[in-house]
């Protein structure tokens, strides 16, 4: 018997988290934005798959864990596109994209060499201005301002 697949399928989610429509190139510092590195439930990564709207994209899937949205919406930064899907009873139960929160804690270095969270054991603070291509970030500390996209230091 010949088969015409052409993609390997992924055991479905009983319960949890997808977030698909992840940049490839910044797949895995969404992973480390989430921390699940060290979960202790399934976790499927995908990446360089073919996507329509990105070209490639990366997929994250976490069984029995349903993120809270503020963590979530961290990836923003560096992956606007992303899409959340909760998973229930093998259902899709609410799908929205990622929302950049006004405020990012402990998540982006701050480049200035003289930024007390560079000399301390301080988590840094950037607000969050502008939206799309257009934002930027400034130190709650020091008032440096970067570009996000500029913003490559994911602590």
């Amino acid at each position: 018997m010949t088969s015409s697949k052409k993609e390997l399928a992924v055991a479905a989610l009983r319960n949890g988290t997808v977030i698909d429509h992840i940049p490839s190139e910044v797949l895995f510092k969404a992973v480390r934005i989430l921390g699940i590195e060290g979960l202790n439930t399934s976790v499927t990564i995908g990446n360089n798959l073919a996507s329509k709207r990105l070209g490639s994209k990366g997929i994250i899937k976490v069984a029995d864990v349903e993120f809270a949205e503020d963590v979530l919406n961290r990836i923003a930064l560096i992956a606007p596109t992303a899409m959340v899907n909760i998973i229930r009873d093998y259902e899709v139960v609410e799908k929205r994209p990622v929302n950049l929160p006004s405020t990012l804690v402990g998540i982006v270095k701050c480049s200035n060499p003289k930024c007390v969270t560079n000399h301390e054991h301080i988590p840094t603070r950037f607000i969050v201005n502008g939206e799309g291509d257009n934002v930027t970030l400034r130190c709650h500390y020091c008032n440096h301002t970067v570009a996000g996209s500029e913003a490559a230091t994911i602590q």
